[in-house]
């Protein structure tokens, strides 16, 4: 039995599109969810563990390890998805706000990734080959947010996070990010918005959770890519 990948937040969107990606390739799957949608219950019918996680707190942070640990005695990789959107104009407590994005985006990683690094190594040790954290920061890493600041604060951490892991773990756990732009649209958003949206890159696509996929993959199969952020923004830097 291969070492199993951990996928946080892999409920619905890109998580659920990356774990159904490795199912389908025979890899064994860890994921966590918040909300238990219908995706969730075929996931587990298809061979995957599916692990309720709470990340609001603590507790909820240490009783996921704790469940974690006992589903499997070591990982082949963590991809940290499991992200929430939020704004100051939705949320008048800032200082709740800031916490909270600081928590899911940065501490829950960076507890993760310390408490779980003992099942990254066995799994080194056993196939004589790197183990890997993947962080998925975003795009405003680069730019900021004026209508997202502690969101954009919070993935700016989870990059620098990247740089500190990469270097404590080296050479027996690669440590990298992506930073996607825009990636799938919301059903709700309206074509207005999508239209506004698209033009921000150069590629003015919607390209899909596959260019996700594609990276990540990229970076689980490279054994010398450490301490990197991969931009899959459709060039929306040069706009």
């Amino acid at each position: 039995m291969t070492s199993p990948i951990l996928i946080t937040g892999a409920g619905q969107r890109i998580g659920l599109a990356l774990a159904q990606h490795y199912i389908a390739q025979g890899q064994a799957v860890i994921i966590t969810y918040r909300t238990r949608h219908g995706a969730v219950d075929k996931l587990e019918q298809q061979g995957a563990v599916c692990i309720y996680a709470d990340f609001s707190t603590d507790d909820g942070i240490s009783a996921f390890i704790n469940t974690l640990n006992m589903h499997t005695t070591s990982l082949r990789a963590i991809v940290h998805n499991a992200s929430s959107w939020d704004c100051e104009a939705n949320n008048p407590d800032f200082a709740a706000l800031f916490d909270n994005m600081m928590r899911i985006h940065a501490k829950t990683p960076y507890l993760i990734n310390l408490m779980c690094a003992e099942l990254l190594l066995k799994h080194q040790q056993n196939e004589k080959v790197p183990a890997d954290i993947i962080h998925l920061t975003d795009y405003v890493v680069e730019t900021g947010s004026p209508k997202h600041l502690a969101y954009a604060a919070s993935k700016a951490a989870l990059d620098n996070l990247t740089k500190s892991f990469s270097a404590k773990y080296a050479p027996n756990i690669k440590v990298n990010s992506v930073a996607p732009s825009l990636i799938i649209f919301n059903e709700h958003d309206d074509e207005q918005y999508r239209a506004k949206t698209l033009k921000k890159s150069l590629m003015g696509i919607e390209p899909g959770c596959q260019e996700i996929i594609n990276s990540i993959d990229l970076l689980l199969q490279s054994q010398y890519i450490t301490g990197r952020s991969l931009p899959v923004d459709g060039g929306r830097h040069l706009k």
